[in-house]
């Protein structure tokens, strides 16, 4: 019984997860973004017929950006719910939030440039 209620349990919280992610994707613009750009990138891997190896760096590059941002949008509605007026410590805090998100996508470029400088050279030459 105890095994069964463990699934139910996970199921449920597979549901609960699923409805936070599609909250996060219709109501923030800057995840909308990042998922436009996660399509494109998924398209010009297909394109270039990108390795496995490569598709693991891209795919683990969009999920921790896109998983990042979620957690920033998160620091913030609870930021924005404990402290509704401006402070000056509640600014600071979404500062350093969305630093994160901004090194991440930062480092997730980079490897895109890594990945497709090579491809993009060949076309040219």
């Amino acid at each position: 019984m105890g095994f069964i209620k463990f699934i139910t349990g996970r199921i449920k919280a597979m549901g609960y997860a699923t409805k936070g992610a599609i909250i996060l994707l219709k109501t923030e613009p800057s995840i909308q973004v990042q998922a436009a750009i996660a399509v494109i990138m998924t398209i010009a891997g297909f394109y270039f017929n990108i390795t496995s190896t490569e598709w693991i760096a891209q795919t683990f590059c969009i999920g921790l950006v896109m998983g990042l941002e979620g957690m920033n949008t998160t620091a913030e509605a609870i930021a924005d719910f404990i402290h509704p007026d401006f402070h000056e410590k509640i600014g600071h805090i979404k500062d350093i939030a969305a630093g994160a998100v901004v090194i991440t996508a930062i480092a997730a470029a980079v490897v895109g440039f890594i990945i497709y400088t090579p491809y993009v050279v060949a076309l040219f030459e």
